[in-house]
């Protein structure tokens, strides 16, 4: 064991103890903390256990519900290419493991990602034996990459996400954190600048590889098949060309700000209908009374108490569903942006053909919105009074709707096809490793 992960192994569990109140404030507040509690620790039900015994998996690790999404986009395709392919599915948050879950097979099983003790990792590693760790995003555990590296695997990184936060903070520690970049065998990065900052951090530019973006791709072979609510509105009594604003993955506070907006809105736009997705779904009971303070007439996607007459705002409060509800938008707001920092994915709603509007604070996806600004892609304001007279404008003038769509659907384009050039690459790497390995 290298010096560095001995006293990372050493600080570890106190780290992880001065950090567990807010972890376990989360986990309550999202409900379900209880739920296979134990495969966190690398403990596993009979009936896990003995399906992982049988080896040989490729595992794949994604976070949460965005890395998720990246994961089962890149999955699709891997099975795809690779019929006979076994998949180890494992993520951090329970929203993430929900929507894992619901692809679970013979040949795919959802895990929790275990706690990166030592002794937790290795338990893993030794049960589920995987010949490759593919790491989706920004998920890099020191003990689990090096302890996959000692049982022989191949490492990769697909789709890696370096914001400016966590550049700052690698670059402090750049003599220590290149050690581990540099155990990975392959590491994707969405555009070429992106090479470059992870160059560096230290990584070795041979390792570095460039097709795109996963998450950004919108070519949509091997995707599972699209959900249509356009019916659930006209249940609900919305009419067929009634203007919808949508705000996607919306955070504490914007709910708020976009719902006396469209009060306001619909003095011009009388039919104006309201759909809101938190980010995170189990917010659903504040979201909704928050918005129904405000006088608006809030239905529910599912679980309703009682039918809501004639209701103007839909709260849906359900996950992995955001991408199909782009399709019934006129505009879309996009989250994370306006009160809170970081920014959610525009790409699904532009890849949806829809004009998107997010706010000031777009951190994880800067170089993307930044393109988008240039070309006319995408509008980026600086506060909600500006938001409010964009959307105004927007939903105005249908000319300046179908440009903005065009446009960003232009600067997606040379994202299209990553995904299979990240098999492609994967496929190399695993012939590679193979041969190198005999």
């Amino acid at each position: 064991m290298t010096a560095v992960r001995f006293f990372y192994n050493l600080a570890f569990p106190f780290v992880l103890v001065a950090l567990l109140p807010g972890f376990l404030f989360r986990m309550l507040k999202r409900g379900k903390y209880r739920h296979k509690f134990g495969q966190r620790f690398g403990l596993y039900s009979p009936r896990v256990r003995d399906k992982l015994s049988r080896g040989g998996w490729t595992w794949i690790h994604a976070v949460s519900v965005g890395e998720v999404l990246v994961a089962l986009k890149l999955i699709r395709e891997m099975k795809r290419r690779e019929p006979a392919l076994r998949i180890v599915l494992s993520t951090t948050t329970s929203t993430g493991f929900a929507l894992a879950a619901r692809q679970k097979s013979d040949w795919l099983e959802p895990i929790y990602n275990p706690i990166d003790f030592l002794w937790t990792v290795r338990h893993a590693l030794r049960l589920i034996r995987p010949t490759r760790v593919i790491l989706v995003e920004a998920e890099i555990w020191p003990n689990l990459t090096a302890e996959a590296k000692k049982m022989g695997a191949s490492l990769a990184l697909v789709n890696a996400r370096l914001s400016p936060r966590s550049e700052a903070r690698y670059d402090l520690i750049r003599p220590i954190i290149s050690g581990i970049f540099n155990q990975l065998d392959l590491l994707c990065v969405p555009e070429p600048a992106e090479s470059e900052r992870w160059k560096a951090l230290g990584v070795e530019p041979g390792k570095i590889f460039c097709p795109g973006s996963i998450k950004f791709d919108d070519q949509e072979t091997g995707r599972t098949v699209k959900r249509d609510f356009l019916p659930d509105l006209q249940k609900l009594g919305i009419a067929d060309h009634a203007p919808v604003l949508l705000a996607g993955s919306t955070h504490a506070g914007e709910e708020r700000i976009l719902g006396e907006m469209v009060l306001r809105l619909r003095r011009d736009f009388p039919g104006l209908f309201f759909i809101v997705v938190p980010r995170h779904a189990e917010r659903w009971p504040e979201v909704k009374a928050e918005l129904a303070s405000l006088g608006l007439k809030v239905a529910l996607r599912k679980g309703a108490d009682a039918p809501v007459e004639a209701p103007d705002t839909l709260l849906v409060n359900t996950t992995g569903e955001l991408r199909d509800w782009y399709d019934l938008a006129t505009v879309v707001f996009v989250g994370k942006s306006l009160t809170a920092h970081g920014g959610q994915n525009p790409a699904e709603a532009i890849a949806a053909g829809q004009p998107v509007v997010v706010g000031p604070n777009m951190e994880n996806f800067s170089s993307l919105v930044a393109q988008l600004v240039r070309e006319d892609g995408i509008v980026q304001i600086v506060d909600a009074t500006g938001l409010e007279h964009v959307l105004h404008k927007l939903l105005s003038e249908p000319e300046k709707r179908t440009a903005l769509s065009t446009k960003g659907l232009k600067v997606l384009q040379v994202h299209r096809g990553a995904t299979e050039r990240t098999c492609e690459a994967l496929e190399k790497l695993a012939s590679h490793h193979a041969g190198a390995s005999r």
